[in-house]
């Protein structure tokens, strides 16, 4: 039941959902648009349903539609046997909310078993490379490197990742993050379909991205400067910022 007033954070759930354990998959607004267009992508290629959202004051007063429909700009979906989770958000995140979102998405993953979530996203440069990375604690590891996903070897990662990463650290839920380099200009469907594959080698999925880049390819006609504003906002509070002593390696190469 919602609550008459809005809540700091809080997921609510719609319709019936039997989650087993759920492997979670997150997307939020970032460079290049990657995580949101990688989850997307996901959500219709494993014709997945929406089982909940998340409501929040640290939300901007928007909402979004999709063939005429309006949908929650913070929902959660799933797969046909609930093994599979994608946490999908359109719209920039307050800063002040950050800390109350992460624990409500943490709180409710323990309390559908989740043992692992993984946070998509783009790292901004001036083209993609081809090349997946990750972040993961050390049990993680060598599995991504078996699957020929690059380790981030220093950094730090800021903002509503950053955040659902340091969360699952202090508790039993494993932390990913896989990334690639993409164009902070414009949305770039190239970065996503890189991270879609790189899941596709470590949890045997068989999503398509052949369709991707046509499917998004509208999406290359907006205007540098109107996507500047959103490509801003994002970077101001869910960049992926990365340093290391030297400043040859101060980004990923």
């Amino acid at each position: 039941m919602l609550q008459p007033n809005i809540p700091e954070a809080e997921i609510y759930e719609v319709g019936k959902n039997k989650l087993k354990n759920p492997t979670i998959f997150v997307g939020f607004v970032g460079a290049g648009l990657v995580g949101t267009i990688a989850v997307d992508h996901m959500i219709n290629e494993l014709d997945m349903k929406e089982v909940g959202f998340l409501r929040s004051k640290h939300l901007p007063p928007s909402t979004v539609f999709m063939q005429g429909r309006l949908r929650h700009p913070f929902r959660i979906y799933s797969n046909s046997d609930g093994s599979i989770c994608a946490i999908i958000c359109e719209i920039v995140i307050s800063q002040d909310g950050i800390y109350n979102i992460a624990m409500a998405i943490l709180d409710w993953a323990e309390k559908k078993g989740s043992n692992e979530i993984i946070v998509l996203d783009g790292v901004a440069d001036k083209k993609h490379d081809g090349n997946a990375f990750f972040a993961a604690e050390v049990d993680l590891c060598r599995v991504m490197e078996e699957n020929d996903i690059q380790m981030v070897p220093q950094g730090f990662i800021t903002g509503i990742s950053g955040g659902i990463l340091n969360e699952c650290l202090i508790r039993k839920i494993r932390g990913i993050t896989l990334l690639a380099k993409a164009d902070e200009s414009i949305p770039d469907p190239v970065a996503a379909a890189t991270i879609i594959d790189a899941i596709n080698r470590v949890y045997d999925t068989e999503i398509n991205t052949k369709n991707l880049i046509h499917n998004y390819k509208s999406l290359s006609k907006i205007s540098s400067k109107s996507l500047t504003g959103a490509t801003i906002k994002a970077n101001a509070y869910g960049c992926l910022l990365y340093t290391s002593p030297s400043p040859r390696d101060a980004t990923l190469s």
